[in-house]
């Protein structure tokens, strides 16, 4: 598929880059433009009158952020807070800002607000301009004390009160380029401006980080399987031995759900996706069990059958990210 071809060349400098690099340049220079322009006031933020913590990332492809978000989400809520999450929405039609909930159309929403709508006891709000999704939201839900935004890190209309940049530590930053000879949407010294760095994959990790910024390790549990047509039905790994295994993903990096499924001790026919692909009955005739991740789960609902499985996953984070996220929003709840 086209767009893993092109995952698979940000991860090194060919012949063909020569093409692309000149193209990185300009991209690298208006992004930072842009942000310059920002930060000096010629390009103005809107501020939201309560704070937003964006949760986004510097390079294309997805890096772990919908699990962190909703994690953040209820951990704020046990402590006393009354978040909300905002999100572009990304894949789906709506122009105009609108609530998602678990049986939204992901057509029409996108996929990932459809999934955090089904982890978070919380209101989610689509928009392409997240200021106007976030002001729709407070309007709809005037209890919401914090908003969280689920990617947006170069959103810079948005103002915020807390930067946390996600990293996968399998793929890093790639071969270090700007887009399109490369992965990035800003240039690693951007993380130096964040708040907080959580690393996805920590074991695999091999970054040169900024120095003296906190550092987070992310894991993704989840060993227990869903049934699509009858999710009262779970089972786990050891269910699957001996049977024919097909393992679907379409997701910014499908080898970190594959990975999973290994560790898990399943043996598997892999079959990668485009990030955000919209599932058709036919994409998965396959005989035998389909094992796929949530987010790709929320597309397939409407053809559900008895051999589809969900892996819902949740985010393991150290050390004590909530405590600097309390610390930067005030700790007003204790």
């Amino acid at each position: 598929m086209v767009s893993s071809w092109i995952t698979r060349q940000w991860q090194g400098t060919t012949l063909w880059h020569l093409l692309l690099i000149p193209l990185g340049w300009v991209f690298g220079l208006l992004a930072g433009l842009r942000r310059t322009l920002y930060r000096v006031g010629m390009l103005r933020a809107q501020t939201l009158p309560v704070p937003v913590i964006v949760i986004g990332n510097i390079s294309a492809g997805g890096t772990g952020k919908t699990p962190l978000v909703a994690w953040l989400a209820r951990e704020l809520a046990i402590h006393g807070w009354h978040p909300g999450v905002i999100s572009r929405g990304y894949g789906g039609s709506a122009h105009i800002p609108q609530q998602a909930g678990m049986h939204s159309d992901t057509a029409r929403v996108g996929d990932e607000p459809v999934l955090l709508a089904s982890l978070v006891q919380c209101p989610v709000w689509v928009g392409r301009d997240r200021a106007a999704a976030g002001r729709a939201l407070l309007v709809a839900h005037p209890e919401v004390d914090v908003l969280i935004s689920d990617d947006g890190l170069q959103h810079y209309r948005l103002a915020r009160a807390v930067e946390i940049a996600v990293v996968d530590g399998a793929r890093g930053f790639g071969n270090g380029r700007p887009l399109p000879a490369g992965p990035l949407r800003e240039p690693v010294v951007r993380l130096g401006a964040v708040d907080a760095i959580v690393v996805n994959q920590p074991e695999a990790a091999q970054l040169n980080l900024p120095a003296m910024l906190p550092v987070y390790s992310m894991r993704l549990e989840g060993a227990c399987f869903v049934n699509l047509a009858d999710p009262s039905r779970s089972v786990r790994a050891a269910d699957f031995v001996g049977q024919e295994i097909h393992a679907i993903a379409g997701i910014g990096h499908p080898q970190r759900f594959f990975d999973h499924i290994a560790a898990l001790g399943i043996h598997a026919q892999y079959h990668a996706f485009p990030d955000h692909h919209a599932y058709r009955a036919a994409d998965l005739a396959y005989s035998g069990q389909i094992l796929m991740t949530s987010k790709d789960a929320v597309k397939c609902s409407a053809f559900a059958a008895q051999n589809m499985w969900a892996l819902p996953v949740q985010a393991s984070i150290q050390p004590d990210l909530l405590g600097l996220v309390l610390a930067k929003l005030g700790n007003r709840h204790g």
